[in-house]
């Protein structure tokens, strides 16, 4: 199996065997890898792709045991989220070696890899990759590639911005990408602030903040439950805000300055960075202590089972945190 980060250089040293398996977390990983490599072998012309549901042994046969139509390579895209036969693969892969100009990529989008993994050997010619989902660094220069693929100019912090806005998805910030760069002007934070249209994880920040200032949070909270958020999902994003609060307040008072890349992992936007270390300065620890302890405390009771009225449960909580602000 080959490792992703050996990937790129295989790529670029045009090592890459003409049998590939692609599966993992993933998905859009897989994609992404495999439109890679079809560019990299230079085949728009002659790639045949067969889609889970459309995906049949004969057609895929006939296509890879026959030159390209046009004379340059012949590329077989297999995506199906369903196995194929092990004994399927093993033919297929067998044309492959009987023509440099033969390919074949498998992207199986299903859980149970094992069987169809062992076809894409290198005794065969094969080779298969894992791809686990991105880190959030990771996910910005995929999305850095992109941009400049479609020529689209975009700061650090509107990357970092447009990624936290589509929760981390790489295939929805990919195509906002997309619809951003048919404005043909340099995007910034402000601009992805106006035109990208944020998820759940965004709106769920927004009610947070109304929490700690003592606002009202009751009608944000319907409508999250409405868009498909549960009680617990809820109580899980208000904890990991506190502490990551929690973790701006330490690092300021041990070195003195704001770092969120230190703190995090990762860059965020100045603005926000700014706003989060002027909110985890307002709380003291001991106040600190008590929101997630009362957190933690609520979470186990939604999750410890029997017949509750989840809904009322966290309202309630709600409303005894702010008296501990």
């Amino acid at each position: 199996m080959i490792k992703k980060q050996d990937f790129e250089r295989l790529l670029q040293e045009a090592k890459i065997p003409r049998a590939m398996m692609f599966f993992g977390e993933s998905h859009f990983m897989i994609d992404f890898h495999a439109k890679k490599l079809c560019e990299c072998w230079g085949a728009e012309d002659d790639i045949f792709t067969l889609y889970h549901q459309d995906y049949n042994f004969s057609d895929a046969k006939d296509h890879i045991s026959q030159g390209s139509l046009f004379g340059g390579n012949n590329v077989l895209l297999i995506k199906s989220d369903k196995k194929v036969p092990k004994k399927e693969l093993d033919e297929l892969i067998s044309y492959v070696s009987k023509s440099p100009s033969n390919f074949l990529i498998y992207c199986y989008y299903g859980p149970d890899y094992k069987t169809s993994n062992k076809s894409f050997t290198s005794k065969a010619g094969g080779d298969s990759i894992r791809f686990f989902n991105p880190y959030f660094n990771e996910a910005k220069n995929i999305i850095r590639q992109e941009a400049k693929s479609l020529n689209l100019q975009i700061n650090d912090d509107a990357i970092t911005h447009l990624l936290l806005s589509q929760n981390s998805n790489l295939s929805l910030a990919c195509n906002e990408l997309e619809k951003l760069s048919i404005l043909q002007v340099p995007i910034h934070a402000k601009e992805v602030d106006e035109l990208v249209y944020p998820l759940a994880e965004v709106k769920l920040d927004q009610m947070i903040l109304d929490i700690l200032a003592k606002k009202d949070f009751r009608s944000n909270i319907e409508r999250l439950l409405e868009t498909g958020e549960n009680e617990i999902q809820i109580i899980t994003a208000i904890s990991n805000f506190v502490t990551q609060l929690f973790l701006f307040h330490t690092y300021i008072k041990i070195n003195g300055v704001i770092d969120s890349a230190a703190i995090l992992g990762y860059k965020l936007p100045t603005f926000i960075e700014k706003d989060r270390a002027a909110l985890s300065i307002k709380f003291r620890l001991q106040t600190y202590e008590k929101m997630l302890d009362h957190l933690l405390k609520t979470e186990l009771l939604m999750k410890s089972g029997g017949n509750k009225d989840t809904n009322a449960l966290l309202l309630s909580a709600l409303l005894k945190f702010q008296t501990l602000l």
